[in-house]
């Protein structure tokens, strides 16, 4: 199973709850207002594919791999989810 980093900035907010659904269908943690790491079988490009249908051309919308260790500041169920090797949802 694949974690993935999920980051987005949209210029139209009425999508966001869309995509944010999308999102949570999987394991997930938010790390931030528009950046998710989610635990999932698919690969970034799948990821990408499914979440795509809600931008547009001034949006912006990444999904990365999340192949090692990390850093940060946070909520410590965050910090949990980030280092369990199999996440449970949020």
């Amino acid at each position: 199973m694949n974690k993935l980093l999920v980051a987005y900035d949209l210029n139209r907010e009425i999508v966001r709850p869309k995509i944010l659904e999308e999102i949570k269908r999987t394991a997930w943690a938010m790390l931030s207002e528009s950046s998710y790491a989610i635990q999932t079988w698919e690969t970034p490009e799948q990821v990408f594919r499914r979440l795509e249908r809600y931008l547009d051309g001034n949006d912006r919308l990444f999904v990365v791999e999340l192949t090692g260790g990390y850093y940060g500041q946070g909520p410590a169920e965050v910090h949990n989810w980030m280092r369990a090797p199999s996440a449970i949802a949020a």
